[in-house]
């Protein structure tokens, strides 16, 4: 297990390591096509970005399907001024606390989020955060024809830098993009755990693109697949720590993956499908696997499931999510041990999937 942890951080190191805004997500793509295609029979790319690795099983079976999106929480470039200096716009997930004096990547270029000095603020300027429209970019331009010659346009995306690390406890790791990394590393892991395991029917390891911005990937991806029935594999935003009172989200990293029962808001969201609930809590249960019970009922709240078990005729879909402190945040926070436990259960609904009758509406 210990080998299975640090290969798992290694993974994870390299892929938050990649710049992948939504819609901007190739590098993390070809990374990921890259890994998966020597473990399955086939890899794909369709023409919205969204991966798809198919694994045949040894005898006939159901299609399933366990999706991941590869997508982080990003700006974009709005304008260049003639100094050089450039301003953005929300794509979505930043927040402008997290923003000022943070590092960041525009195009592969190195940046700051510029600052103005402490000591000329006033005292209503220390006491606020600073507008979305207020914040710029310094790439270390002194003109806007410098900022071309580097090849930043308007639209390029603007991303954290955030190295990977490991706390004191080396299960914990903080950094950018756990959001859902984390669940894109802990898919392949499963496809390599499977080139050992006879299974029925035929999986499909998929790795969506622009869940951030509407869960658009997974639409596509889900109605190409046409599952029997899905998984979908992300991170939660979590408690445990002194400014989220427990009785607003009582879960925590450390105690296992988490079955969102019920999230986002009341347009866009999802009550977890009765025979797909029964069945993660029956079969974490019978192999002794810690999980969490949750509500996540804001906007936002929510996954590719939102749109996955809409698809077609509706798709079963249960949601297995690995809890996150500081959620869009530079430094997300997860513990290593929680992905295992994610790893581990979906081995299982993998190799053994259930019956008709076991994720059937009344079941």
């Amino acid at each position: 297990m210990e080998n299975i942890k640090e290969r798992l951080f290694a993974e994870l190191k390299e892929l938050t390591g990649l710049h992948g805004a939504s819609g901007f997500e190739q590098p993390v793509v070809k990374r990921l096509y890259e890994s998966f295609k020597p473990l399955v029979d086939e890899v794909f790319v369709d023409p919205m970005g969204n991966l798809y690795a198919v694994k045949k099983g040894t005898m006939p079976g159901p299609n399933s399907m366990v999706i991941a999106h590869s997508d982080e929480v990003a700006s974009v470039v709005k304008s260049v001024d003639a100094k050089g200096f450039l301003r953005i716009d929300r794509l979505f997930g930043q927040v402008e606390p997290l923003l000022v004096g943070r590092k960041v990547a525009v195009k592969g270029h190195f940046g700051v989020i510029g600052v103005k000095p402490g000591h000329l603020q006033d005292e209503q300027e220390r006491r606020r955060t600073p507008k979305y429209q207020e914040l710029y970019v310094d790439v270390g331009a002194k003109s806007a024809e410098e900022v071309q010659q580097m090849g930043i346009r308007i639209g390029d995306p603007v991303t954290y830098i955030s190295e990977l690390d490991r706390f004191t406890n080396p299960d914990l790791v903080c950094g950018k993009a756990l959001d859902d990394r984390l669940g894109c590393a802990v898919l392949l892991e499963l496809l390599r755990q499977l080139q050992e395991k006879e299974f029925p029917g035929t999986f499909y390891a998929v790795v969506s693109v622009q869940e951030e911005v509407g869960l658009r990937g997974a639409q596509v991806a889900t109605y190409r697949v046409n599952p029997d029935f899905a998984y979908v594999l992300d991170t939660v935003p979590c408690g445990g720590t002194p400014d989220v009172p427990e009785a607003e989200l009582p879960i925590d990293i450390g105690k296992g993956p988490v079955f969102p029962l019920v999230s986002g808001g009341f347009i866009r969201g999802n009550i977890m499908q009765a025979g797909m609930r029964n069945l993660l809590i029956k079969t974490a249960e019978a192999h002794d696997i810690s999980y969490q019970l949750a509500t996540v009922c804001v906007e936002g709240g929510t996954s590719d499931v939102s749109t996955v078990h809409l698809v077609r005729e509706g798709i079963p879909t249960g949601v297995i999510a690995i809890p996150r402190r500081y959620s869009h945040s530079p430094i997300e926070t997860a513990d290593l041990n929680d992905a295992l436990a994610a790893l581990a259960l979906l081995q299982i609904l993998v190799s053994v999937p259930p019956a008709p009758e076991e994720i059937a509406f009344f079941a």
